[in-house]
């Protein structure tokens, strides 16, 4: 490792950014934070049919979401730019050149055709398909004779014979290639645009990388990776390969797993804290299980302690952190992250007094509509179940209870201790039509607390529409 840590997050912006994608640059900026290094913002958008600045924009603004800031990249720190690869063709260029000159790379005029049926035969034959180097040898004067017909060729780099290719992944330790069976690859297509091996390469060596962490599908492109910066004499970063993210059932993680935008989540109530405390252990432990802050997360981070397994999706478990986020939200930024409509139908008077009630209940800003729509609306709707408790206490015990209102109001405490005496009920037995009959429902926030919400009046109308139910 060097003594300056620079990790980095290189996303392409074709789509929006999803839970693996931004764990990979949690990850990074965690490692980054930990060590007080900086983490690079690069956007390798050299796809130019499918990368938008749309993407671009709102995976910047998820990111910020999200509490990863970086320290260098877009629109802060312009010490290596630019960070966009599409803006980077002339540095490029430049190394391309200086390959050709090595004879390290040569210009490719294979048909997508022929390298078609040369896979299908390699494979028929038992063997690993890789270029099988029909015009590594080439003469110059082959190579003008074909530029002259047209030809737009891809460029290759030459991979070294019976060499082996060995680094230590911080990650999966020891790792070893052979290049024999890796075979010459593309670093430039055909239309003059960078392939993924060769800029991404390049860029973390200009930029002064010292730490890639990436998922393990990209750990076969590791040596390719070396291979070029060796020949171009340039400094590798260290790389470490995290497991992939899969659902319940093995595969891929995907939408009907429950994996979402991070704007979709940002959309839907998500907290940012909880998002990252999820994040955070889903292929890593940590030797703490509280709730932590991004202080605690990036404090505590292992390379370590990164699993080599697939880290298992669980959407009950990410739930569970949004719940502590949601607690951990004072007033006023729980009354804010409240949809706006919602806000708007509850009396300022009662702000504080809601909050305070349903906080318990709450798990994203919908949650609240139900409790609006039982506190301030006249409309009641009985659940099921509900129904079923008040026909059971039966009619006499709401005649009690209308009784007892009157004198108790919206105490709850002296409305039970006054119904109990009177109905010789107590327990479930006295709470759950009580509770069933004011709210429509037999489970909710504490009633100490909604009962005053709800107010004498209403609650009478409650009682009696209950009564009503028991004929």
């Amino acid at each position: 490792m060097t003594s300056t840590i620079k990790t980095r997050f290189a996303p392409s912006p074709t789509g929006l950014v999803h839970l693996g994608n931004v764990r990979t640059a949690l990850f990074n900026a965690l490692y980054a934070k930990k060590q007080q290094g900086t983490f690079l913002l690069r956007i390798e958008d050299t796809d130019a049919e499918r990368s938008r600045d749309e993407f671009t924009q709102q995976l910047m603004a998820d990111l910020r979401w999200l509490g990863l800031d970086w320290q260098e990249g877009p629109e802060i720190n312009d010490s290596n730019a630019p960070y966009f690869q599409s803006q980077r063709a002339d540095i490029y260029a430049r190394y391309y050149t200086q390959l050709e000159q090595q004879n390290a790379a040569y210009p490719c005029f294979c048909s997508a055709h022929e390298l078609t049926i040369s896979r299908k035969l390699q494979l028929s034959s038992g063997r690993a398909p890789r270029y099988s180097g029909t015009c590594s040898h080439l003469t110059p004067e082959e190579i003008q004779h074909k530029l002259e017909a047209g030809l737009q060729p891809t460029l290759r780099f030459r991979v070294p014979k019976n060499t082996t290719i060995e680094f230590n992944d911080v990650v999966r330790g020891s790792q070893r290639f052979q290049a024999d069976d890796i075979g010459d690859f593309i670093i430039r297509r055909a239309d003059g645009t960078p392939a993924f091996f060769f800029c991404n390469a390049v860029d973390d060596s200009l930029m002064g990388v010292s730490l890639v962490l990436r998922g393990e599908d990209h750990l076969t492109n590791t040596p390719r990776q070396l291979l070029i910066l060796q020949a171009l004499n340039l400094q590798a970063p260290d790389y470490g390969h995290i497991s992939l993210i899969v659902g319940d059932d093995g595969s891929p993680l995907s939408k009907r797993h429950g994996s979402q935008s991070l704007k979709d989540l940002q959309d839907k109530g998500w907290l940012p804290h909880g998002v990252a405390n999820y994040l955070a252990r889903l292929g890593h432990t940590y030797s703490q299980d509280h709730f932590m802050t991004s202080e605690e997360l990036a404090q505590y981070f292992e390379l370590s302690r990164l699993g080599k397994a697939p880290a298992r999706f669980d959407a009950q478990q990410m739930h569970h952190w949004q719940q502590i986020a949601v607690s951990k939200l004072d007033h006023e930024n729980l009354w804010n992250w409240l949809d706006k409509n919602t806000r708007s139908q509850i009396p300022v008077s009662q702000k504080e007094a809601f909050v305070t009630a349903v906080r318990p209940n709450l798990v994203f800003p919908k949650d609240a509509d139900q409790w609006v729509t039982v506190l301030f609306s006249d409309l009641i709707c009985f659940e099921s179940e509900a129904t079923q408790e008040i026909q059971t206490a039966g009619k006499a015990f709401f005649e009690m209870a209308l009784q007892a209102i009157e004198t108790s109001g919206t105490n709850w405490s002296e409305l039970t201790n006054l119904l109990k005496i009177s109905s010789g009920k107590k327990g479930k037995s006295l709470f759950m039509p009580l509770r069933s009959a004011l709210t429509g429902k037999t489970h909710g926030p504490e009633m100490g607390k909604l009962l005053p919400l709800l107010g004498k009046d209403r609650a009478i109308q409650r009682l009696k529409n209950a009564y009503s139910l028991t004929e």
